[in-house]
């Protein structure tokens, strides 16, 4: 084959070429003049642009709604049509009670800073639930000059005033003397409550509806950002009292009809938006922004909502309400007439019940005089006491179990080679004898509600933030004893000490319970492999979790423990047991419908078997 070559020929056109490209290239370049210019009409026509946008359309990062500073006033008015008549003035105003900062921006006329007077993050530094531009409230109008404008291009004019001990603040975007959009804030005396109308007045906007945003980006604010994101959800409540929520992973939206409010919850903190009347159809969406453990995560994850609110002859009335406050059922609770309080998850069905009604306030009680960490405990020995009975039954039938287990090896030995007359005979045995092998699992599921509800209640209550026991700092957070210099999967970069204690006290239960079980049941091969994963799984899986609810499953198994000790060696006398058993064979025993139809279904398996 012939080897191909660059001639000289092709070499001087490649250079030529080069040459013409660079010079064309320095040549059309546009002069510094040209350049202001153009940079001046592209940011007037990014303007313009973001107001056709659809406040529906989905956030995919923080959001950013400033006005280039380079605009000039002219341009600002062109953009705004009517409403460059309130000067574009720069500031916010202060809204301030015992418990609460608000700062409303001059543009837009929305909360740029949400602040809680009461609480410090992780950093001891105050809670914001807002700064820095990461929530966003907008309208988008078409006015009567056919304009599409949001008004978080927009600038307001401010006045804020008293009426008794209740500070008002209007904000005003005019397009003359007496034709404005105003936002209305009050804010009352120790209220995280906000109530927040919107109205207009001489605008004759176009269309039956204008379309109505909020995108918040929840800041971090605990130790674990993993821990947190956990519990950092958007939940709604819509047609009555139905209570729905978005997903806690990933990336989900929905649409709902008939919303009361919706709650942007950062596990302990939350900003609810609430409406006096139901919003008739609401597009909610959300995006999880946290994928690993990093002390460096800000965020944790990215709420949106977009509604529609309805004109009526041209203009626009409706009354809202801000909440920007804990996740506390205590204070919660005194808006009743909202439901607020159903916005925390105290988890689903009973289970919710048992954790909001009964655990929830008894804790509350006990706290009230106790340490918060002997509360905890005092709690556990109350709960394991009058759970008592549960594990007493639950012994008593391992002991009935054992009882029988010579008789039960026996039927074994005799009917080895026939597993179906084996059934038979020992389902006889356990008839005649008045013992049931379900008997000892009915009372561990009684005692299921119990465990789901204390699951729920030691990392969602408010009670426990940031307050200290032994060596946890918060209990509401894992308690770190020791940091490591790389991170496991799974488990994390620090060891809690909690959750080993746990794991040694739950290893011991599982000896005393599943060790019996094997004895008096030895065709359970995975019994064995279940009492050894069972303290790992919670060592590894609750590293991470509430020091709290490790201290709970500490103290609870501990407990269990020695109410099982007594049990067996003071209450229980298996010699006792043994002859109410003979004596309970030798009665004449009826069969209910089920023994019956088993044994007859067991014996037809046993002829077919032998045809």
């Amino acid at each position: 084959m012939e080897e191909k070559k660059l001639d000289i020929n092709s070499i001087i056109g490649f250079v030529l070429i080069f040459g013409i490209l660079i010079y064309w290239f320095y040549t059309t370049q546009p002069t510094p003049e040209e350049i202001q210019a153009q940079q001046q009409a592209e940011q007037v026509q990014d303007s313009l642009e973001q107001a056709q946008k659809p406040i529906l359309e989905p956030a995919t990062s923080r959001v950013e709604t400033q006005l280039p500073d380079s605009l000039a006033a002219d341009a600002y008015a062109q953009q705004v049509g009517a409403f460059a008549f309130t000067p574009k003035r720069e500031g916010t105003t202060r809204l301030e009670n015992d418990v609460l900062l608000l700062e409303v921006s001059n543009r837009g006329g929305q909360i740029s800073k949400a602040q809680m007077k009461a609480f410090v993050n992780h950093d001891s530094l105050p809670v914001d639930l807002i700064r820095d531009g990461n929530s966003d409230f907008s309208l988008r109008l078409t006015t009567a000059e056919n304009r599409v404008l949001n008004t978080n291009e927009l600038y307001f004019e401010p006045e804020l005033k008293e009426e008794g001990e209740t500070q008002v603040l209007s904000m005003k975007a005019r397009t003359g003397p007496q034709q404005y959009l105003e936002f209305r804030y009050k804010m009352k005396p120790g209220e995280y409550l906000v109530d927040f109308d919107i109205r207009s007045q001489g605008l004759q906007l176009r269309g039956d509806a204008v379309e109505a945003g909020w995108e918040l980006t929840a800041i971090r604010h605990d130790p674990s950002v993993m821990y947190e994101n956990r519990y950092t959800r958007l939940t709604y409540r819509h047609s009555g009292d139905d209570i729905d929520k978005l997903s806690a992973t990933g990336e989900d939206d929905e649409t709902e009809q008939d919303v009361r409010w919706m709650s942007y919850r950062q596990h302990f903190f939350s900003s609810i938006l609430a409406a006096a009347e139901p919003l008739a159809s609401v597009r909610f969406r959300s995006e999880d922004l946290v994928e690993e453990e990093s002390s460096e995560t800000a965020f944790t994850k990215t709420f949106g909502m977009g509604t529609e609110l309805p004109l009526t002859g041209g203009e626009l009335s409706r009354s809202l309400q801000w909440y920007y406050g804990p996740t506390d059922l205590e204070v919660l609770a005194q808006y009743e007439d909202l439901a607020l309080a159903d916005s925390i998850p105290f988890g689903w069905g009973i289970f919710g019940w048992i954790n909001r009604y009964i655990f929830t306030p008894f804790y509350g009680l006990l706290s009230s005089f106790l340490p918060f960490g002997i509360a905890i405990v005092v709690m556990t020995i109350i709960v394991r006491i009058l759970m008592s009975p549960v594990t007493y039954k639950s012994y008593l039938s391992q002991a009935k179990m054992r009882v029988l287990k010579p008789e039960i090896t026996e039927i074994n030995e005799k009917h080895k080679d026939n597993a179906m007359k084996r059934q038979q005979e020992t389902m006889k045995l356990y008839n005649k004898a008045g013992v049931s092998p379900l008997s000892g699992c009915i009372p561990a599921l009684l005692q299921l509600p119990i465990f789901y509800a204390l699951f729920m209640f030691f990392p969602t209550s408010f009670a426990l933030r940031q307050k200290s026991f032994l060596w946890a700092e918060d209990l509401s957070s894992y308690d770190t004893v020791a940091q490591l210099p790389f991170s496991i999967w799974f488990y994390g970069d620090h060891i809690s000490l909690f959750p080993i204690l746990a794991s040694i006290a739950i290893f011991f239960y599982m000896m005393m319970t599943t060790g019996q079980q094997m004895q008096t049941q030895p065709g359970m091969p995975n019994m064995k492999f279940i009492m050894y994963l069972s303290p790992l799984l919670m060592l590894f899986f609750f590293n991470n979790y509430a020091s709290g609810l490790s201290l709970y499953y500490f103290v609870s198994n501990l407990i269990t423990i020695g109410i099982m000790l007594v049990i067996k060696n003071v209450i229980l006398d298996e010699d006792k047991i043994h002859a109410q058993i003979q004596e309970q064979k030798k009665k004449p025993k009826k069969e209910n419908r089920f023994q019956r139809k088993m044994r007859e279904m067991m014996e037809e398996a046993d002829k077919q078997k032998k045809r």
